[in-house]
């Protein structure tokens, strides 16, 4: 059965925010390069989380009572994404980030859709399908073009790309372990999870006498931490609240190739025929994302449960005179089966065959 409302799509709405994050967190990278250097990869980290917990700060324009509270409970899994995404991979970014070209840097950013896909694949089982292998191949093959099959890169070091492979890894590993949280509330998330970055990271900086950088490295590291890290973490909870892990890492691959641009116009160099075909890669790959469209009979147990939710989606009745727009409170689910356009969001987390 369709079921009306439930017909609109989420995947577009999704793939949208996921490329809001990419853009704000790809434009990060070239700075954090300039602002960076000479400053310890260790309190680099600190400092960009300090910016994300700014960026997440409650603000007279947040809704109260939207999104449901974090509680204990969520303590044991937000302790483990802050230390791979709020320690780990910022601090090997930083490291390699002094190692190789910005250019080369941004676009090497890109193996975090492939390493977020697989892991999305194997550990929170979340349906990969034909579709969006070819647009995550796409958007690697497009990062790999950019790096090796142009005139822009010299040869990359080895240790930094490691470094960097190696950030991406964790950070692929955190994204899909936060999808569970992506339904509380995304300012929450973030305040908890740079605080606990930054805790770590001043311990053990300080601890190994890194360096405290001057006012102007450290403001500027504030500020990519500020739009690149909270800003876009905020977004990309969102997106994957609607459309998952895997799906959002591939979108978010985009983040690599902005980045890179921004280098090309801040180093004055002029693209050639290989960027040129990166970016058309790229743009395949999301207009893969943006027209998706996936739909079957499925079916519902019954369930109760806390999450944002709205009441034209056709899923959520459980009101006489339903509120307009979205809210969060505890609501039952009665078992259901019928057919429509959905996405792998809280409701349609069942089994698919494997490709």
């Amino acid at each position: 059965m369709n079921r009306p409302g439930a017909t609109k799509s989420a995947i577009a709405a999704g793939v949208i925010l996921a490329g809001l994050a990419a853009v704000t967190f790809g434009a990060t990278a070239p700075f954090i390069r300039i602002t960076g250097t000479g400053v310890g990869p260790l309190l680099t980290a600190l400092l960009l989380y300090a910016g994300a917990a700014l960026g997440a700060l409650p603000n007279p324009w947040e809704q109260a009572n939207r999104a449901p509270k974090m509680t204990r409970a969520h303590l044991p899994r937000l302790l483990l994404v802050a230390i791979l995404g709020a320690a780990v991979a910022p601090t090997l970014l930083a490291v390699g980030l002094q190692r190789v070209s910005a250019v080369q840097g941004s676009l090497l950013l890109n193996l975090e859709a492939v390493f977020t896909i697989l892991f999305a694949w194997l550990i929170a089982r979340e349906p990969i399908g034909a579709r969006v292998l070819v647009a995550g191949g796409l958007m690697f093959v497009a990062g790999s073009v950019a790096v090796f099959g142009t005139g822009l890169a010299d040869r990359p070091d080895a240790f930094g790309s490691l470094a960097i492979a190696g950030a991406v890894a964790a950070w692929a590993l955190d994204n899909v372990l936060t999808r569970p949280l992506a339904e509380l509330s995304p300012a929450s998330v973030v305040r908890a999870k740079a605080g606990i970055g930054v805790a770590m990271t001043a311990t053990v900086g300080l601890a190994l006498g890194e360096t405290w950088p001057d006012a102007r490295s450290a403001l500027g590291l504030l500020l990519c931490g500020l739009t690149g890290y909270g800003i876009s973490l905020r977004v990309y909870l969102l997106a994957q609240r609607r459309i998952g892990a895997a799906r959002t890492g591939s979108v978010f691959a985009i983040a690599p190739f902005v980045g890179a641009g921004l280098a090309l116009v801040i180093e004055r160099r002029t693209p050639d025929l290989g960027t040129m075909v990166s970016a058309a890669l790229f743009g395949l790959g999301v207009y893969l994302h943006i027209t998706e469209k996936h739909g079957h009979v499925h079916s519902h147990h019954a369930v109760e449960h806390d999450h944002v939710h709205r009441h034209d989606d056709g899923h959520h009745d459980h009101h006489d005179s339903p509120p307009e727009g979205e809210h969060s409170h505890e609501h039952q689910h009665e078992p259901s089966t019928h057919e429509h356009q959905h996405a792998p969001d809280v409701h349609h987390e069942h089994e698919h065959r494997r490709p």
